[in-house]
């Protein structure tokens, strides 16, 4: 069954920094995702140098292997008129049908602004336990709110984006820890002040997570 989680989160000032270890997942975990592939699909029209810096970046901080696919339409389905925005569940759905191989993870990114049933905008959606994520770039621009484009500010925010999405198509919920990647924001500020690594306790729930899936 497809969980669509929003991706806005609320956290305090993090003080103290986690590191991504994957080789601390244990073993069995540790093969698990080190043999996935992120996949990133342009949905409609995606800045190029963004879609290189992001695969440097992700094969950096997650030390996995990462690929950058052929965009695909803008699925006309899922776009509202009354609302100006395209429909979160529709592009995962749309992402769903994209071809996969082995444990792939697949990531959209869209250059248009959307939105959830019950949310005026999401940052980022995802399928839980899923394959299929999206990631929502207009809102993460400066520029959105009349300020000043910063090209760096903006390339970190998506990229916070994407490794919150792939936690919860690897099972993570919204973790209370204000430091974690994976916690729950309301605004581009608490997105800022968040890290990029998965804290200790999201650690531990990815490894269990794993030994119940292979023990089922």
């Amino acid at each position: 069954m497809l969980h669509a989680v929003p991706s806005w989160h609320v956290h305090h000032h993090a003080r103290r920094m986690y590191h991504l270890s994957l080789s601390g997942l244990g073993l069995g975990l540790l093969m698990s995702i080190e043999t996935t592939t992120i996949t990133l699909v342009p949905i409609g029209s995606v800045p190029s140098d963004l879609l290189v810096w992001l695969q440097d970046r992700l094969r950096e901080e997650l030390q996995l292997a990462v690929v950058v696919d052929e965009a695909i339409p803008l699925p006309g389905q899922s776009y509202n008129d009354r609302r100006g925005q395209y429909q979160g569940d529709a592009l995962l759905i749309a992402l769903r049908g994209y071809r996969l191989h082995g444990v792939q993870r697949i990531v959209g990114l869209i250059d248009a602004d959307c939105y959830a049933p019950g949310l005026n905008f999401i940052f980022g959606q995802a399928s839980i336990n899923g394959r299929e994520a999206v990631v929502v770039l207009p809102r993460l621009r400066q520029s959105y709110y009349g300020l000043p484009e910063d090209q760096p500010l903006f390339r970190e925010r998506v990229l916070k984006e994407i490794v919150h999405e792939l936690g919860h198509t690897w099972g993570l919920g919204h973790c209370p820890n204000p430091q974690c990647i994976m916690h729950f924001s309301n605004t581009l500020q608490d997105t800022d002040r968040k890290g990029l690594a998965f804290c200790p306790r999201c650690h531990t729930q990815l490894h269990e997570q794993h030994w119940q899936a292979a023990g089922s």
